[in-house]
């Protein structure tokens, strides 16, 4: 198999140069071959200089944690369908649509990869997760300014996000159709309707 070329290295602004690293993660995570996955390969491939990855992102899982967060935030766009019960559901589509990608596969291996070691992980890790999580903030709030009761974050967590990852980290194929609104519908359980006045 012809394997791909380093790419050049040539005068980038910085945004430019932090996709390219994104891409080079993306493209050896999707490799069948299981290419090494380290901050000098991943800086060959993108065409930058390896130091300049550690002076950006200081280790590998932070990198990791920044590409699966800033990747994610691209490929879900918010829409407001007017209800809670539909920018849930349209949340959760979207995310199950990202997963059947071969780019969504490997983030999910890059989320598995990026297992925090330490405290400083740990907190970078919880910074990239209140970042990724600003879209179902955005929800809760467009909910309640309609007068709507939205569930705390950590329910949607634990019965919306939780099963839909536990499935794709083990390789558990999600049900063929209506799973999106299975869960959003347990997780509202009523709990949709307008508040109190």
């Amino acid at each position: 198999m012809t394997q791909k070329q380093p790419a050049a290295r040539i005068r980038r602004s910085p945004e430019q140069v932090r996709e390219a690293v994104h891409q080079a993660v993306i493209e050896l995570l999707s490799t069948p071959e299981g290419e090494d996955l380290s901050i000098p390969a991943i800086a060959g491939r993108a065409g930058v200089n390896h130091t300049s990855v550690y002076r950006r992102w200081g280790s590998l899982d932070a990198l990791l944690a920044d590409t699966v967060t800033t990747r994610l935030e691209r490929d879900s766009p918010l829409g407001d369908t007017g209800t809670l019960r539909g920018d849930l559901v349209a949340w959760a589509e979207a995310s199950v649509a990202s997963m059947h990608t071969p780019e969504g596969r490997a983030l999910v291996r890059a989320v598995i990869l990026s297992m925090p070691s330490s405290t400083q992980e740990q907190s970078e890790r919880a910074r990239h997760f209140r970042r990724r999580m600003r879209s179902i903030e955005q929800i809760r709030e467009r909910a309640a300014a309609r007068g709507e009761v939205p569930p705390p974050l950590e329910e949607i967590l634990d019965q919306l996000i939780g099963p839909f990852y536990v499935r794709a980290i083990f390789g558990i194929d999600l049900p063929a159709t209506g799973y999106p609104e299975l869960l959003v519908d347990r997780l509202l359980g009523g709990a949709s309707g307008p508040g109190p006045a």
